[in-house]
């Protein structure tokens, strides 16, 4: 026998992200496939139609979730505060962090979201997320689809993600405390850290502005490999700032 569904707590520390959505029917196709698993904070990112009927008509019952979403005008401002975003991409890119499979990132956001606030970050409908949005992610999924017809509508893909969070959840549920474990950096942190070392490798020298090569993306690639603690970018900081100040 199946138990009722239980309140996940980690849940509501869950964004979900729809960057330039085309169509408001997909926003409230959206909201209805959030509030159904259990999860509420929708993020707008400039919806080219929003607030709109055929949205609310869509939600079926979660024009609550639509009535408190939050609408922003750039993905940035979407992650603020945020120490892990997820981009969903089903395009294979050459400029991107390593790509991990939906139920992966899915475990990985309700664990960080036991610590801090996280998002999962979908693009619109035509072109999906820019690879400059893809790279402000710390991860990158994909959905397992037929590879014959991977064309997933992103409401569908929302349910997927929602119902792959909620399973995260039910079966993990919160992870054991780790004893000396410091707070994670925060998006501002690592994208502010990540400036500043572009910022000291041109004025070094080391890098040239006119051909930077892929020196950022592999900043980037690397920390998203870990999660850094806001202790560690403060360090880090701290010795380039002193590498400046050297004559």
């Amino acid at each position: 026998m199946v138990s009722p569904l239980t309140v996940l707590p980690a849940l509501d520390q869950i964004r979900v992200v729809l960057s330039h959505t085309s169509h408001p029917g997909n926003i409230g196709a959206a909201a209805r496939a959030m509030k159904t698993m259990g999860l509420t904070r929708l993020v707008l990112v400039n919806p080219k139609i929003f607030p709109d009927a055929q949205a609310e008509a869509m939600a079926a019952g979660a024009t609550d979730v639509l009535a408190a979403a939050q609408v922003v005008t750039s993905l940035s401002e979407a992650l603020a505060g945020t120490i892990l975003a997820v981009a969903m991409s089903a395009r294979r890119r050459e400029l991107a962090v390593p790509p991990v499979w939906a139920r992966e990132a899915a475990a990985e956001l309700v664990t960080a979201a036991t610590t801090g606030e996280v998002a999962l970050v979908f693009g619109n409908e035509t072109a999906g997320l820019s690879n400059e949005e893809l790279l402000q992610c710390r991860r990158w999924a994909m959905i397992p689809v037929n590879p014959a017809f991977s064309s997933l509508n992103v409401a569908a893909a929302v349910q997927v993600m929602c119902y792959e969070l909620r399973l995260a959840g039910e079966v993990t549920g919160l992870p054991p405390e780790v004893s000396g474990a410091g707070l994670p950096a925060n998006h501002e942190e690592v994208e502010h850290l990540v400036a500043h070392i572009e910022r000291a490798a041109i004025a070094s020298g080391f890098l040239d502005p006119a051909t930077p090569k892929r020196l950022i993306l592999r900043m980037r690639r690397l920390f998203s490999r870990a999660v850094i603690e806001k202790e560690e970018v403060n360090i880090l900081r701290g010795l380039l700032t002193a590498f400046e100040k050297k004559p």
